[in-house]
């Protein structure tokens, strides 16, 4: 049977590298992020209250149209990051940070809650969780130049949105994998021991939880 499945997660906890992972050895499909320069991106980076919200809704149309391409997709697939992230993380941080003004921020939600009432929702979410210190090592390892100057701060603010958004995301079921603890990269069997989480999910196993003697390898 054909499964669609969201990687969700902050930035660095791991959730291209997972895709990857998981593709390999489920013989899946993976959806990474759309790509295509955000045109609005050098007017944001110069005045961000003038142009957060004409970068958002770019980021929006890209995203919700890769929502409906992978729908489409013959075979299981696997997406990095989905298009409820956009609006319940990186829109929702834009306005708390008063750089989205109150109405454009309504126009903003409106016009998302329209659009993906018209799209299915993946079988499953997968949920990276990690602290803050464990994202900024990791953030730190893969040297990425644009990421240089992203803060302690603005990771906590948006892990603290992740934390609330989460926990009010009922489109469809979610498994939440503890990142600080379960090293998928160097470690085969947390690997292992995640697509066995993601297939129990996947059969309608409603209490899937990692145990610290799986974990540990026990």
């Amino acid at each position: 049977m054909e499964k669609f499945v969201a990687v969700a997660g902050n930035i660095g906890v791991g959730k291209t590298t997972l895709v990857k992972c998981l593709c390999e050895r489920l013989k899946w499909t993976p959806f990474f992020e759309p790509q295509g320069e955000n045109p609005y991106l050098a007017d944001f980076y110069k005045d961000m209250r003038a142009w957060a919200f004409h970068s958002q809704m770019f980021f929006l149309t890209k995203r919700l149209r890769a929502h409906k391409n992978l729908l489409s997709h013959q075979g299981s697939v696997i997406q990095d990051r989905s298009v409820y992230e956009d609006a319940g993380i990186f829109a929702h941080n834009l306005y708390q940070q008063g750089q989205i003004t109150e109405r454009d921020y309504q126009t903003y939600r409106e016009l998302y809650q329209v659009l993906i009432e018209f799209l299915p929702p993946p079988d499953l979410v997968i949920y990276l969780r990690a602290s803050v210190s464990t994202l900024h090592h990791r953030i730190e390892k893969r040297g990425r130049d644009y990421e240089e100057e992203i803060d302690l701060v603005y990771l906590k603010q948006l892990n603290n949105l992740y934390e609330s958004w989460i926990d009010n995301f009922h489109l469809c079921p979610v498994l939440m994998v503890p990142a600080d603890d379960l090293d998928f990269v160097a470690n085969g069997k947390h690997l292992n021991l995640i697509i066995k989480k993601v297939q129990e999910k996947l059969m309608g196993k409603e209490e899937v939880i990692f145990t610290e003697k799986e974990v540990n390898g026990e």
